[in-house]
């Protein structure tokens, strides 16, 4: 099969991480077995009931206990998409342009890794490779976290598919997720001084967590961009009605950490914050409910994996501020890069597409990751 018919038959599939994964990993399973690779699944249920499974397919060695040479890394869950558009799970093409939801991030990565090992002679490979499927990466990073808790391989290297139009990336900042609650005491807005407002309350801590985050734009690391751990409350809420003294106030903080910085560092500040504002008001209560602390990584430059990858691809190395699957990588021992065809800024949004020279490009560039590492 070529490349762009791979990515046909994936785009069909609706992988929205809201479903079950069953169906595109019964495919891709079936893509690898045909192929030779000793093919495992690693399901489980996620917080809906939902089943879902992380697909792991190795070529066989001798010595069972082997590091991975190579790991080729995709999720295949995709973000929903609008009803209207109607040719969503319908491959087109159009101006050297293939849309369809999944076609950028990253069943053309996916695509492009099948048709990869099906021009490979898997008898003149001396070392393991693997190729790695897994579950609810655009709600977590969830199906990579279980194999990293599983470890059901190690690896030496790792590409990790994301968008990135086939720059390799390096390095990517964190990903941290806190709800934090704010209450106070209803009473009749008339009457404001038998009540205290968690609305209030809360604006002044927004107002001091806007100050963290000055703070943090003095520690940089001059390769981001931005070069510093940034802050969002994306989301507020408070109060019932208008004429009623806000008795609580919800809003979520998120902060994208820069390598060499914890993830629990904002939080730490965030708390302190909270401690100082408690000084000033004894009665004031706060709960921190933190979600999510993804780590950063970094891969040395002169990584072989990043110089390989660098002079395939006649472009340096660079980074992301987004989320990836690359800390998982490095938990199986991994040196991850984040790699791919397509362009992260049009993921997510109607009318997602991938170059179709990029999708094919990236099929020479993994067959010959392949050849340099596992050969």
């Amino acid at each position: 099969m070529t490349v762009q018919e791979t990515l046909s038959d994936l785009v069909a599939i609706d992988s929205v991480s809201s479903r079950s994964n069953a169906e595109i990993v019964s495919y891709l399973a079936a893509r690898c077995a045909a192929r030779g690779l000793t093919v495992k699944r690693f399901p489980y249920i996620d917080e809906s009931g939902v089943e879902k499974i992380n697909l792991v397919a190795q070529t066989s060695v001798s010595d069972s206990n082997a590091a991975v040479e190579l790991a080729l890394v995709g999720h295949t869950d995709t973000v929903p998409y609008d009803s209207a558009w109607t040719d969503a799970l319908r491959l087109t093409e159009r101006d050297g342009k293939l849309f369809g939801r999944g076609a950028c991030d990253t069943k053309a990565f996916i695509s492009a890794a099948l048709t990869a090992i099906e021009n490979i002679d898997f008898a003149k490979l001396k070392k393991p490779l693997a190729l790695t499927f897994t579950a609810d990466e655009e709600i977590g990073c969830l199906g990579a976290k279980r194999l990293a808790e599983g470890r059901p391989f190690t690896a030496r290297y790792a590409i990790v598919g994301e968008p990135t139009s086939l720059q390799p990336v390096r390095a990517g900042k964190g990903y941290c997720l806190a709800k934090i609650t704010v209450r106070g005491r209803e009473a009749h807005s008339a009457y404001p001084q038998i009540g205290v407002s968690a609305i209030f309350r809360a604006a002044r801590l927004i107002e001091r967590i806007e100050q963290i985050a000055e703070h943090l734009q003095s520690d940089q690391r001059a390769a981001f961009d931005p070069p510093y751990t940034t802050l969002n409350v994306g989301l507020i809420e408070g109060g019932t009605a208008k004429n009623i003294i806000a008795g609580e106030c919800h809003f979520t903080l998120e902060w994208r950490t820069i390598p060499g910085q914890k993830s629990d560092y904002v939080l730490t500040l965030v708390k302190q914050a909270v401690e100082g504002l408690q000084k000033q008001d004894a009665d004031f209560v706060c709960e921190i409910e933190a979600s999510r602390a993804d780590d950063s990584f970094e891969t040395p430059a002169d990584s072989e994996l990043v110089q390989f990858l660098e002079e395939t691809c006649g472009r340096p190395s660079g980074t992301v501020a987004f989320g990836t699957e690359a800390p998982s990588m490095i938990e199986l021992g991994a040196e991850p890069i984040v790699f791919g065809p397509g362009d992260i800024r049009v993921a997510h949004r109607t009318g997602e597409f991938v170059p179709t020279d990029q999708l094919n490009e990236c099929v020479n560039i993994l067959q010959r990751a392949i050849e340099r590492f596992c050969m």
